[in-house]
Formats: structure tokens, C-alpha cells, sequence
């Protein structure tokens, strides 16, 4: 029996409850299913979700299911940035996810169908989906198209840089702003919104070639039906999300990870996705697998061009028909097929050739799908985007996504210049402070610390500083926007606020970056390196002279995610 129909058999108040909602007496009888969005005015990746709810409403409904609509609408960090509602962003992944279990939970459904498209949207609803374990299918919400001359919002970032130190006018960052996002849907560029929706698709939870579609397409409103249409299949089946995102499903998104050069921000939410199932997904796994798979994909912030063209050049089965050898093939999906069934599906559906007719529409003349996704013998780079760093500055890890790092970068040794806060970071390197060859530490900015923000406006104040951009790296706590570029280093655990050694460093001690090598430590003290031993040792005086600082927030969420959340490294979930 159907877990709705149970319901109602434990239940007496079930039947009249709804049918005051107008349902019928045959609806009560029918495969029920949940429709959850995070549609909401709150952002263009949410404001037109309702209108794919509505196209998968309409399925379900004429093809013997009821559906049921419901809400959780999410924030966007664009909006969030330079000011302290960026501080709520992780901790609303954590929010979402729950509100998704409570909702779930309290009136059990027959199936779910996920709808979402951005930063802790996406990941929240595979954490919430994931703990739920019912089946379910996701509807990622597509991508914003380019502005003219191809222009995407990670630019204005770099634009209000230059602004501010008088490179170009006010009214030139005004024109930038008001056409940098033309429509709805995720930012065009390969950031933590986009990234995570390939993922979805990557773990076997989204329909085939749905991640990335034009948000304003035909294409994804024929996704959102057929979202419906399988959902009714997956309630028959009790085909249950623990069935499809197993171990070696989450090996295979994290080839293709390596193979888009995917926001880093994914160290957060994937191991977050995987322990509600669980699955540990320790940040060494991640540096292996990018170790060995190739970067193919040219698009922003690391490559040329925006992520409008991703779908145009074949979006995910064409990466995962180019890493083919990576793959674990017989992963189950949400299609009650195989990956390597559906891949070999699309190819004699004529899919491929529908891309390339798009592409041909795309505006930008002689364009072939080679310059937006490599082929695996002519990759960007043989390894992956990410490096896990180690050593005693970050014991338990720090992630830099070094496919956007300088080349005389990747090995180095800095002059340490601390800050407590991003605003006292970003203040020096616009004001001049900061010189060639310093490391501006940023800490107290983890989730234990203020909830752990994004650090993009000095990220972007620095690489767009050509005296800083090749000679300055980032090392923070925090965490970036996935439209950072640069030497940025983040995710460092323990986290500041928890006593570790980031919150140890002093003005002029020597930090050394390595990334072949995999390396982030301190090597010296007031400019002169010493040994490792004798390191150690002012380490330790130092730590038994430190004092934790009292919680930032003294009530409401953020001091129950900064009481409760894990490391950044272990992927900030609220334990």
C-alpha cells in the first residue's frame, strides 16, 4: 500500500482536511505527490520556478496522480554580498533541508519533485531529499541567458573594483549593472548555482541533459512535465534516492566536477548531500579524483564563455561521454535506467544533433562545441580544478581551485598580513595596503565564526589589481563565490573560532603555498623561516595565549548553526 493511503487509514482528519483544500473523493485515491520549490520574488534562479511547478502540476494530474504544492523559498547570495545577510547563506542550506524534511514528513506523499536552481537551493533540497529518502526526481531551474557582448553578473564584481579605484566611470558600472542579468534563472557562469545543478544531474537525480537549460526555454518546461510524468513511475517503483546516490554515484559527480571546473563551494555540499545518506566523503577523495580527471570545460569564471552555452554543446552527457572511461556506468538513475542506458538513450534520440542546432543560433559565428567542452585527449588541464591543501596552517584541509590560479602561484612563500574580519581585508587592499607578496589571512569567518560568508569583493578587489592579482593569494576560513578568481584559498579547518591555527597566524610570519605538492603551512616568523620543530613549538605558546571570542550572534539561527555546525572541511552541515 502507498504511504499516502496508509496515511489516511491512521489519519481520520486527512480526508476532510482536503477535501477543504477542493480535492475530490477520487483525488484522495490517487498517487499522491509533492511539488517543492524554492520559487519565491527573492532572486531571478527562483522567480520563474512556479511556472515549471505548474507545467509538472498539470502532468501529474492528467496522467492519474494528484499533485501537491508546496514552498521554501530561497535566498540569493548576489544580494546578500557586502553587508551581514551574506552571513545567513550557508545556514539557510541547513534551514531548507529541514523544511523540506518537515514538510515530507508530517504528511507523508507517494513521490516527490524537487525544484530549485541556485547557491543552497540545489544543494538544500538534495540534503533535504536525501534525509526524506522517498522517491523523488529534481527539476533544476536553468540558466539567466548572457547580456550583450556576452556579459555575466561575475563581472560586475571586477567592474565595481575598477570603479572604485577610478579605472572606469560610474555611469560605465551602472550600464554593466543594468544588463548583466537579463532574464531569469542561475547566474551564466560555472558558479556554486550552476555547478550544482550538473551535480544534481550527475548523481543520477535529474532527468538526462536537464541541468542548464535556458530557464526561459521551451526544452524546460517539457523537462518539468516529464519531471511529473516519472515522478507518477518512481511512486510505483519506491524507487528511493538511497538506491540512486550510492558511493559510486557521488565518485562519478565528482569526475565530473573535475571535468567543468566546478565551484569549490561543492566541498561544502556534497559531503553535506552524502552524509544524510550515510556516505563520508572526506576532502581526500576529491583531490584524488581531480588528480586523475581531466578540466574540459571552457566556461566562466575559468574559461571563455558563458554557461548559456553548456546545454548548446551537449551540457552533461556530453562531458560524461568524454570522461567515459571515469564512469561507473551502472549507476541506477532517476530514469529507473543506467547512466551508461540513458547515455546510449540520448544518442540514438537524436539529442545531440538538437544541441548543435542550438549552438548554431547561439549569436557567435563559427563556434563549435570543441571550444566549450574539450575532448578528453585535448583537455584544458589533465587534473581537476580543486587541490586540497595541508600542513599546520590547515590540518584538516583547505581547498583552492587552482585551474584559475596563476602558474608562478602554484609555488610560493608569502608575508602573512591577519585580519578578523573580510571588511578590515577588503578596506587594506582597496586603500593600498596590501603589497605584492603578501597572504591576507581572513579568519573568524567560518561557520562556527559568522556562519562562513563569501569572501568576493576582495577576492575580486584583488585580481583585479594587476599589481596584486599574479602576486597575492587569499587564505581564509570562509568560503568564495564560485565565480572567484585567483589565489584563493579557503575552507581552512579548524576554522578560526574553534582555536585553529589560522586564528594563530601574525603579522609577517612566512606561509608557504605549494599546490603540486599539496602544501599550506608556516614556515618562518617575523620574515625569517625557521625550522619546523622550533614552528611548532611558537605554534603552541601561541595557542595557550589564545582566547575564543564570544559567539558573533546571540540568538536566532546563527547561533544555533554556530553552536552546532561541523568544520568546513567536513562540509559546515548542522550535526
Amino acid at each position: 500500500m502507498k504511504r499516502s493511503q496508509e496515511t489516511r487509514k491512521r489519519a481520520p482528519e486527512m480526508d476532510p482536511l482536503r477535501l477543504g483544500m477542493h480535492w475530490s473523493l477520487e483525488d484522495l485515491e490517487k498517487p499522491q505527490i509533492m511539488l517543492e520549490s524554492t520559487y519565491g520574488d527573492s532572486h531571478p534562479g527562483s522567480a520563474h520556478l512556479n511556472t515549471l511547478v505548474l507545467e509538472c502540476e498539470a502532468a501529474i494530474n492528467a496522467h492519474g496522480g494528484k499533485a501537491a504544492k508546496y514552498y521554501a523559498t530561497d535566498m540569493c547570495d548576489g544580494q546578500a554580498q557586502g553587508h551581514d545577510g551574506i552571513n545567513f547563506s550557508l545556514a539557510s542550506r541547513e534551514v531548507i533541508a529541514s523544511l523540506l524534511e518537515i514538510h515530507a514528513m508530517a504528511t507523508p506523499f507517494d513521490a516527490g519533485v524537487f525544484f530549485a536552481s541556485c547557491d543552497k537551493g540545489m544543494p538544500a533540497v538534495l540534503e533535504g531529499l536525501a534525509r526524506i529518502n522517498a522517491p523523488a526526481i529534481v527539476v533544476p531551474g536553468g540558466v539567466m541567458n548572457a547580456g550583450p557582448h556576452l556579459l555575466t553578473l561575475e563581472q560586475i564584481g571586477m567592474y565595481d573594483a575598477m570603479c572604485k579605484r577610478g579605472e572606469i566611470s560610474a555611469a560605465e558600472l551602472t550600464e554593466y549593472k543594468h544588463h548583466a542579468c537579463p532574464s531569469c534563472g542561475a547566474c551564466s557562469f560555472m558558479g556554486t548555482a550552476s555547478t550544482m545543478q550538473v551535480m544534481a544531474e550527475a548523481l543520477g537525480m535529474a532527468l538526462p541533459g536537464s541541468a542548464l537549460l535556458p530557464a526561459t526555454s521551451e526544452a524546460l518546461r517539457e523537462c518539468a512535465r516529464k519531471a511529473g510524468e516519472q515522478a507518477l513511475v518512481l511512486a510505483q517503483k519506491a524507487l528511493c534516492p538511497s538506491a540512486l546516490m550510492t558511493r559510486e554515484a557521488f565518485h562519478n559527480a565528482i569526475v565530473i566536477h573535475a571535468a567543468i571546473a566546478g565551484s569549490s563551494n561543492s566541498l561544502l555540499h556534497i559531503p553535506a548531500i552524502a552524509h544524510e545518506l550515510g556516505i563520508e566523503l572526506d576532502a581526500e577523495v576529491f583531490d584524488r579524483v581531480h588528480r586523475v580527471s581531466p578540466y574540459l570545460l571552457n566556461i566562466r569564471p575559468s574559461g571563455k564563455w558563458p554557461a548559456e552555452f553548456y546545454g548548446y554543446a551537449g551540457g552533461t552527457p556530453a562531458i560524461m561521454e568524454e570522461v567515459k572511461s571515469l564512469l561507473n556506468l551502472e549507476v541506477m538513475t532517476v530514469t529507473g535506467k543506467s547512466l551508461g542506458e540513458n547515455l546510449e538513450d540520448l544518442k540514438k534520440s537524436g539529442f545531440y544533433e538538437r544541441c548543435a542546432e542550438q549552438l548554431k543560433k547561439c549569436g557567435v559565428s563559427g563556434i563549435s562545441r570543441e571550444d566549450i567542452i574539450r575532448p578528453f585527449a585535448k583537455p584544458i588541464s589533465r587534473a581537476g580544478a580543486l587541490a586540497v591543501l595541508k600542513g599546520n596552517l590547515a590540518p584538516e584541509g583547505a581547498v583552492i581551485k587552482h585551474s584559475a590560479l596563476p602558474p608562478q602561484m602554484r609555488t610560493v612563500v608569502l608575508r602573512a598580513r591577519p585580519f578578523d574580519s573580510e571588511e578590515d581585508a577588503l578596506n587594506a587592499v582597496l586603500t593600498g595596503k596590501i603589497m605584492p607578496g603578501d597572504a591576507v589571512i581572513i579568519r573568524y569567518e567560518g561557520p562556527k565564526g559568522s556562519g562562513m560568508p563569501e569572501m568576493f569583493y576582495t577576492t575580486e578587489a584583488i585580481a583585479s589589481d594587476t599589481s596584486l592579482a599574479s602576486t597575492v593569494a587569499l587564505i581564509t576560513d570562509g568560503r568564495f563565490s564560485g565565480a572567484t578568481r585567483g589565489p584563493a584559498i579557503g575552507h581552512v579547518s579548524p576554522e578560526g573560532a574553534d582555536g585553529g591555527p589560522i586564528a594563530l597566524v601574525e603579522q609577517d610570519d612566512l606561509i608557504e603555498i605549494d599546490v603540486d605538492s599539496r602544501v599550506l603551512r608556516i614556515i618562518g616568523v617575523g620574515g625569517e623561516a625557521k625550522p619546523a620543530v622550533e614552528i611548532e613549538k611558537i605554534l603552541a605558546e601561541r595557542k595557550k595565549a589564545w582566547q575564543p571570542r564570544p559567539l558573533k550572534y546571540q540568538k536566532g539561527i546563527l547561533r544555533v548553526y554556530a553552536k552546532n555546525a561541523v568544520s568546513p572541511m567536513k562540509g559546515g552541515y548542522i550535526e
